[in-house]
């Protein structure tokens, strides 16, 4: 069963930059799929990256492309997310998510088998 523990949250001033990363455990990585996904209070999930098994493929919300830069390292277990350009309107609780076969998360988190518990990120205005 695979675990994923979220890292690297925090306040930033907009226009700042964070680094999020999620940390597997409990079973290889490597042939899963990755994403990340957020959430504030009274809106649904939104996809906002995801990158396929083998990491030549990556998609992003409308909302972050060109900002944010997801990466996999299934050597250390690790997903990261880069997230530069930071706006208001990207405060969230942030989820990792895992899949068991290649799954766009920013379409549909249907297929979604593994989530982390989430952190916070903040951006002041």
């Amino acid at each position: 069963q695979l675990q994923l523990v979220e890292s690297g949250g925090g306040l930033v001033q907009s226009g700042g930059s964070l680094r999020l990363s999620c940390e597997a455990s409990g079973d290889t990585l490597e042939y899963h799929s990755v994403g990340w996904s957020r959430q504030t209070p009274g809106k649904e999930h939104e996809g906002v990256s995801c990158i396929s098994v083998s990491g030549g493929n990556t998609n992003y919300a409308d909302s972050v492309k060109g900002r944010f830069t997801i990466s996999r390292d299934d050597a250390k277990r690790t997903v990261s997310l880069e997230m530069n350009n930071l706006k208001p309107e990207d405060t969230a609780v942030y989820y990792c998510a895992a899949a068991r076969t290649n799954t766009d998360f920013v379409t549909s988190e249907s297929r979604i088998d593994f989530w982390g518990q989430g952190t916070q990120v903040t951006v002041s205005s």
